[in-house]
């Protein structure tokens, strides 16, 4: 290593006088010394203070910019040289390099600067800052030829499309068609997936999405999923894969999937019905994401539903009802929830039997597809028949029951106390209370009025009054353990209910009067005082509501 020191003192001096020969020789013995043993060498030339000579070095007129660049990019392996390198001022006189001719010298600039800014956040965004996204598509474009300058692109472009900075800039380069184009000509798995690791971050931007969607990288996807569709490679089945997941990805952009849809017409919309029957378990989760990220608007569902898209989700459905795979379970109960929202699709899906293949799940013990069950269910039950067949059903309503007290999965609890709530609104029948009076649900509604949504307290309220108007003396009971006149009481005292809070609560409180033990409860917590000072309340519903309600409670002491 003395012959090291001796080359960094020699260094030193050609890098003032910039004499060529002289500081060729010392760049080349400095990158022998690294190859050598990089972690040893780059302590030295810390040490030596040499790196704040190397900013002067790197001028594109230089004939040992590259060199330089090289040197920069080997000791910038080591993380304990990076802040060092960043001190010297090296990260702006790289920047300007990339704009150099020489793809020698790009290719060792994209490195250095890359293995600087590695794993560091703040460093790549002030790379960003510096404008070299534009730059580096860019050069994309013109060395398209060049392999090892391909490589270091894309390597960069994986790095910065991480952060959310990046991917404004991005959006308005031309990054879509030249990485289209580019892995149209790629036949290497390996090469493919480098691309894949900077199509995956970049396409969570709508707007790349739509760019990539009018680039032609669908087809490319498509033709993918067709090569590799029957083969059991390990690496075949990845890329089908990272192909479907990201044609699923595309579909999450509104600009991007309507264009894609074509009116139920396109052939992409078509090929992505065809994975739906397939075998292949991925095919079949990507085709039913994907017709669940095609139903965020009510025209394409209601086309979708008119053209038979229910019955092939429930024959998907039926082949994974035993030992069934959860993701396609999950993904295809998400398919038939977002189907079931136009108010057009609701009875065509009932009378398809949708319920049915829906509550083959009910024994699930997988929360996200508890979730999904509840969902879709909610959104099927708007018709009366629909709800007071369901709410009749013991099994099912005891499951709500017990996932109402499911304290782990927020979602499911809530998706279950909003059903059991749609059940006795939508049915208004007494079978139906009944039903949930004996499988224990009263006390899961009178706290879900307590809940932090509106909506939710809200549902709740008026189920409750249904329920007191219908079957008081059913619930009689499970009300009063579950301390319904106190939760009214506090509702109607605390400032911040909202106005239809306050109306449903005094709704609630006067039917609650055909009850003695009610009755009493009402009576002792003084409620009359409480409403008569809602007869001012500024909402006129509010303050008209109070105005019957104190009659009521008056005519009733």
């Amino acid at each position: 290593m003395d012959n090291l020191s001796d080359t960094l003192k020699k260094l030193k001096i050609t890098a003032v006088d910039q004499t060529e020969d002289s500081l060729e020789g010392c760049l080349d013995c400095l990158l022998q010394a690294l190859a050598q043993n990089n972690t040893e060498t780059s302590e030295k030339m810390q040490g030596s203070g040499i790196l704040q000579l190397f900013a002067s070095l790197l001028t594109p007129q230089s004939p040992c910019t590259a060199k330089v660049a090289n040197i920069i990019a080997e000791v910038a392996k080591n993380e304990f040289m990076r802040i060092p390198c960043v001190d010297a001022g090296l990260i702006s006189p790289l920047v300007q390099l990339l704009n150099s001719k020489d793809q020698e010298v790009l290719l060792q600039t994209g490195r250095a600067l890359g293995n600087i800014c590695y794993d560091s956040h703040s460093l790549q965004a002030q790379l960003i800052n510096m404008g070299v996204i534009p730059t580096l598509v860019k050069l994309l474009g013109i060395h398209c030829h060049n392999a090892a300058l391909t490589e270091m692109c894309l390597v960069a472009f994986g790095n910065l499309a991480e952060l959310e900075s990046s991917k404004e800039q991005f959006a308005s380069t031309n990054i879509a068609e030249e990485l289209v184009k580019l892995f149209k000509k790629q036949i290497e798995h390996d090469k493919r997936e480098m691309i894949f690791e900077v199509l995956a971050p970049l396409a969570e931007n709508d707007a790349i999405k739509l760019q990539l969607v009018e680039a032609g990288l669908v087809e490319c996807l498509l033709e993918i999923v067709q090569q590799k569709v029957d083969s059991d490679k390990e690496d075949d089945i990845a890329e089908l894969k990272t192909a479907s997941d990201l044609m699923v990805l595309l579909l999450l952009g509104d600009e991007s999937m309507q264009k894609l849809f074509e009116g139920g017409k396109g052939n992409v919309f078509q090929r992505v019905l065809s994975w739906i029957p397939s075998n292949n378990h991925q095919l079949q989760l990507a085709g039913a994401l994907a017709i669940a990220n095609f139903a965020r608007n009510d025209g394409n569902c209601i086309h979708m539903v008119e053209n038979g898209i229910v019955e092939r989700l429930m024959d998907l459905l039926d082949r994974h009802v035993e030992n069934g795979n959860v993701t396609v379970q999950h993904a295809a109960l998400s398919a038939l929830r977002n189907l079931a929202i136009p108010v057009v699709n609701k009875a065509k899906m009932l009378s398809a039997g949708v319920t049915g293949a829906v509550l083959k799940f009910l024994k699930s013990e997988m929360p996200p597809v508890q979730f999904k069950l509840l969902g879709t269910l909610r959104m099927l039950i708007d018709a009366q028949e629909a709800a007071e067949q369901l709410g009749k059903n013991v099994k099912l309503v005891e499951r709500l029951v017990e996932w109402c007290e499911a304290k782990d999965h927020a979602g499911v609890m809530g998706e279950s106390n909003r059903l059991l709530s749609a059940l006795i609104r939508h049915s208004k029948s007494k079978d139906v209370i009944k039903t949930i009076v004996q499988s224990g649900g009263i006390k899961h509604l009178v706290t879900m009025a307590t809940s932090e949504h509106v909506i939710m307290q809200n549902e709740a309220l008026v189920a409750l009054a249904l329920i007191a108007a219908l079957e008081l003396g059913t619930a009689e009971k499970d009300l009063e353990s579950a301390k319904l006149v106190q939760i009214l009481h506090r509702l109607l005292t605390d400032e911040r209910s909202a106005p239809e809070i306050k109306y449903n609560s005094m709704v609630l409180t006067c039917a609650l009067m055909g009850s003695e033990s009610l009755h009493k409860e009402v009576q002792d917590l003084a409620f009359l005082d409480v409403v008569s000072k809602l007869r001012s309340h500024e909402n006129k519903s509010v303050a008209q509501q109070a105005s019957l309600t104190e009659q009521r409670l008056t005519v009733e002491s």
